[in-house]
């Protein structure tokens, strides 16, 4: 961990959830990701609009950044294109699987002592750390 940053990290996990806690209270919704996104396909009367502007605002921040600081963090991707579309393929699944995506069983699901959400968010922290074990180190 050479880029460790904790007082970004905090100021941004605290951005997160107050925004989170805003959504709900005042929109009574979760801010997940993947709920936010399916729903766009069908959505109900006068919901589209704030859909629309939740995803626009996820593409916009880091661009604000940018503006503010005058740099954009790097981001390698050391993957090829076939493993990142079966990466998002099996996310999509999962989250159709799992009833809602990380963000929308961590952060909010959580906070809100929700049984299925704590079981599912145990389930993510498992299989990413299974998975980064088996990478790094072989099933052997």
């Amino acid at each position: 961990m050479h880029n460790f940053t904790p007082i970004p990290a905090i100021i941004g996990g605290a951005m997160i959830g107050f925004a989170a806690a805003m959504m709900l209270i005042i929109n009574g919704k979760i801010a997940g990701i993947s709920g936010i996104i399916g729903s766009l396909s069908k959505p109900v009367k006068g919901d589209r609009g704030w859909r629309i502007a939740f995803i626009a605002g996820l593409v916009a921040g880091p661009l604000v950044v940018q503006v503010l600081t005058g740099q954009l963090a790097a981001i390698t991707i050391e993957n090829d294109v076939p493993s990142l579309i079966t990466g998002g393929l099996l996310v999509g699944f999962g989250t159709r699987l799992g009833s809602g995506c990380t963000s929308g069983h961590g952060v909010c699901g959580i906070s809100r002592w929700s049984t299925r959400s704590i079981v599912a968010t145990l389930i993510f922290m498992l299989a990413g750390v299974a998975t980064v074990y088996i990478i790094r180190h072989g099933l052997a």
